[in-house]
């Protein structure tokens, strides 16, 4: 086992430093999506507050099967040699069998190490996470990053997406705490996983605002690169449909008529690529609009080279890439939907528009680009925003208030009772 670091916790901790064993299926250098950004942020602030942090997660080729990182120590679980591919048709199998390895991986640290509360990052490390508060007697705090029926607006249309809901309704039953990280995730998952409102705290994600800052010579380059004549709009994220790209492609001929030379890029990827590609063929806007993919360290300089970045998801529990794009500078205009709602105030942090609306898009992108002042007073006060409301050390220490409610109501909540079946609902889960 590796040595143990040595670090000085933040003194005058307002509660006792806390042991947390934490379980996510992706954690650097596994990072598929926002989730294990997140993860790493948290256990990192955590363990700069002084608290004792164990992450198991899944391996990665060439990384070490344990070590300590940032204070933060690790332990990776390697996939068993069935092989269990990690695909869609098959995600159901490959999560049983990601989970034996990974409840062995947590077990040998547990071994190693006391804990105080067992801290499960969505339903993929459900099985894990029951098992251990059951072995451990130690109480579970899970955090709902999105759910299943949420995703597919209020519908669990096929049998892998029910039995996915019905993981997620018993990861919800055998926490503590369940965290969401906004108002609108709470009142979806006290609605889809049947849960009293006092058992969920909202806990925003956070924000390093020092990661999106750039330099005036990067921001010059991004936008010699991607800008034409006329202004740039920029979206960033994952090409799936309920992120409501295909409502800006649909919006862009009346921008354009509007703003000439105005140009889109588009950074990230997806199963929606090929679909998005083709409707900027159909509308004639191949030269119009830049596909780069994931950009990886030249995004902050893209997001601050934009006159305005445009976030018009359908579902967003809460609006990552909002946070992100601000403390990079742009201007924002988002969604009224979901966490966005929560995140962007219009006319003070943003502008908003009604989801699957393209008129609505264009109309709230065009007030930016038609006031170049009120677009960049309104960038201004979101960056100040991000970095005074959502730093992770705050973010940190809302999350530590839920272990400590947990750990104080876990002898009230323990029971012997057989756990009862999860019953799917039929119908749309989120309609009046």
């Amino acid at each position: 086992m590796p040595e143990k670091p040595r670090f000085a916790p933040t003194p005058a901790a307002a509660t006792p430093p806390r042991r947390v064993l934490m379980l996510s299926w992706e954690y650097p250098p596994v990072v598929v999506g926002g989730l294990g950004r997140h993860v790493h942020a948290l256990a990192t602030s955590l363990a700069a507050a002084g608290h004792e942090v164990t992450v198991v997660t899944r391996h990665a080729p060439g990384a070490p099967r344990e070590e300590y990182a940032d204070g933060v120590r690790i332990v990776r679980a390697p996939e068993d040699p069935p092989t269990f591919p990690l695909v869609t048709s098959g995600l159901l199998s490959w999560t049983m069998a990601f989970n034996h390895s990974l409840t062995r991986a947590a077990l040998h640290a547990a071994a190693t190490g006391e804990y105080d509360v067992i801290h499960a990052h969505d339903w993929l490390v459900t099985h894990t996470a029951v098992t251990l508060k059951e072995h451990l007697g130690i109480p579970l705090v899970a955090t709902i990053h999105a759910t299943e029926a949420g995703r597919h607006q209020g519908w669990l249309p096929e049998e892998m997406n029910r039995t996915i809901h019905s993981v997620e309704v018993w990861l919800a039953r055998e926490a503590c705490r369940v965290l969401v990280c906004s108002e609108y995730m709470r009142w979806e998952v006290t609605r889809l996983l049947e849960l009293p409102a006092s058992r969920v705290d909202v806990v925003p994600n956070g924000v390093d605002s020092s990661v999106w800052r750039t330099t005036a010579r990067a921001v010059a380059a991004a936008r010699t690169r991607f800008a034409g004549e006329g202004p740039l709009l920029g979206f960033a994220g994952r090409l799936v449909y309920e992120k409501g790209v295909q409502h800006l492609v649909s919006a862009l001929p009346e921008l354009r008529a509007r703003h000439p030379g105005m140009r889109l890029v588009i950074a990230g990827d997806g199963p929606h690529k090929a679909e998005l590609v083709d409707a900027t063929k159909q509308l004639r806007l191949q030269r119009a609009v830049s596909f780069t993919g994931f950009l990886g360290a030249d995004l902050p300089a893209v997001l601050a080279a934009t006159d305005a970045m445009v976030v018009p998801s359908i579902y967003e529990p809460f609006g990552m890439v909002a946070l992100e794009a601000a403390a990079a500078g742009a201007p924002l205009a988002v969604a009224r939907t979901g966490g966005l709602a929560e995140i962007v105030e219009p006319g003070v942090t943003g502008v908003t528009f009604p989801a699957s609306d393209p008129f609505g898009l264009a109309e709230a992108v065009s007030s930016l680009l038609a006031d170049q002042t009120f677009a960049k007073r309104v960038a201004r006060q979101a960056k100040a925003m991000v970095a005074t409301r959502y730093g992770w050390p705050t973010i940190a220490r809302h999350v530590v208030s839920a272990y400590d409610a947990a750990v104080a109501q876990a002898p009230s909540f323990v029971t012997d009772a057989l756990p009862t079946p999860v019953v799917v609902p039929e119908g749309n889960l989120l309609a009046a």
